[in-house]
């Protein structure tokens, strides 16, 4: 796919990985900040390109943490035509521009949107503003980052790979996630469900692997005290229930809400929601109809150190996800792994990757999706059963250790980087000769 012609600039002679992302800084994305800061104490490295400008209030420290420089595209090609216009000029006359183009006219017959018109033009500049500093690109997502990254690819021959997630794999079209994977180096992804699925659209299987986030638990560490002993008797020994997540369909906020408000009447019990997402306003309006209003926070986006807190303070995390009408859904949620690092029993529902994470009646309990009455039984027997709560949130606490610590899949991008960038060295001395 790339000619070693136009492989790599022979000056640029430290190897940087150009890391897509589609925005940056993002409170809700810390697992792609996690390993960003991690990829960076390993020594790699590495220049962040966002496709869009910071939109959440503040930071986590993990982002203070990261050095690497920052380049921002423009979100919107009309804010900045000249840019783009000036990208054009230079790359058009670059040996992979024709091929780029031309591959670029085939996707837009197959989706004539303004998104796929901005991803070309966003990829002009990457081409134009970067590649001559990048050995290789990683792209966050395989919607419109991976789109950005491959015609940038094509257009200069840097290599790229990409990281699948959640939503990018289930609501982008067959068509589009196969070409990507014939012109990727590799791929990985979060979870077996989501494995299973893109081996599926490539004859080379081995070029997806499996690659759970993981959790650092030097942010996160054991909790000093264990969980109460509340019972929901009493208002003083009120359960307190906590999810953070958006508030989009396919966490399953409209379901949690209708089956808090079936829990017996004489439980005392308050719920706490931390995340920011378009539904917000919709989910107080249908608090305020169930009678809810009184026990139920919405807290907004918090930094890291206030979802620490949360959970810490916390009785039970219930996240109710669910397959979204457009065929969006979760892959393993991050923050049910910091959830159980916090010793904190967990609720959950049995879609995607979660059962991965979470074993029924061992490490947690699942239910149906949608299924608000198994919901509703399940929280009411988790609020009573103090004892059950301990026994749970020891065991996820356990298998989080056991099976989820972030080094693990660190250690196998840092193969996988490592190897390309020996290979991009072999082909620079190969061009310098």
């Amino acid at each position: 796919m790339h000619s070693d012609q136009f492989l790599v600039d022979p000056n640029n002679v430290t190897p940087t990985i150009g890391i897509v992302l589609k925005g940056y800084p993002r409170l809700s994305e810390s697992f792609i900040a996690q390993e960003i800061l991690a990829l960076q104490r390993r020594g790699f490295r590495l220049h962040l390109i966002s496709l869009r400008h910071p939109y959440d209030p503040s930071i986590h420290p993990i982002h203070a943490a990261i050095t690497a420089p920052l380049t921002y595209l423009p979100e919107y090609l009309h804010q900045d035509p000249r840019r783009v216009i000036h990208a054009w000029w230079r790359i058009r006359r670059r040996p992979g521009y024709i091929l780029a183009r031309n591959l670029w006219f085939a996707d837009l017959w197959r989706d004539p949107s303004r998104n796929r018109i901005r991803r070309f033009g966003q990829a002009l500049i990457l081409a134009d503003e970067l590649a001559d500093k990048l050995s290789h690109l990683h792209a966050h997502f395989l919607h419109t980052p991976a789109s950005v990254a491959r015609y940038c690819s094509i257009m200069t021959g840097i290599p790229w790979s990409c990281s699948a997630h959640a939503k990018d794999i289930w609501t982008t079209d067959a068509w589009d996630i196969r070409e990507k994977l014939q012109h990727c180096e590799w791929l990985v992804t979060c979870t077996q469900a989501n494995l299973e699925h893109l081996q599926l659209l490539t004859p080379d299987r081995e070029k997806v692997i499996r690659v759970y986030h993981g959790i650092d638990f030097e942010r996160f560490p054991p909790p000093i005290t264990a969980g109460s002993d509340a019972d929901g008797s009493t208002d003083d020994r009120a359960v307190r229930l906590l999810s953070v997540g958006r508030a989009v369909q396919k966490k399953g906020y409209i379901d949690l809400l209708d089956a808090l408000a079936q829990l017996p009447p004489e439980l005392h019990w308050n719920f706490d929601h931390i995340g920011g997402g378009e539904l917000l306003s919709q989910l107080r309006q249908q608090c305020d109809r169930l009678g809810l209003s009184a026990r139920v926070r919405w807290l907004g986006a918090q930094p890291q150190p206030a979802v620490i807190d949360a959970y810490r303070t916390a009785d039970i995390f219930v996240l109710s996800s669910r397959i979204g009408d457009d065929g969006d859904r979760d892959g393993l949620p991050n923050v049910l792994m910091e959830a159980q690092s916090q010793k904190l029993s967990c609720i959950a529902t049995d879609v995607s990757g979660i059962p991965e994470l979470i074993e029924h009646d061992i490490t947690g309990m699942l239910v149906t999706p949608q299924d608000r009455g198994a919901l509703t039984n399940t929280i009411a027997e988790m609020i009573t059963n103090p004892t059950r709560r301990h026994r749970l949130g020891e065991a996820g606490f356990a298998r989080v250790h056991k099976y989820f610590a972030m080094d693990r899949g660190i250690d196998a991008l840092q193969q996988r980087f490592s190897t390309q960038l020996e290979r991009l060295d072999v082909n620079r001395e190969a061009v310098a000769k």
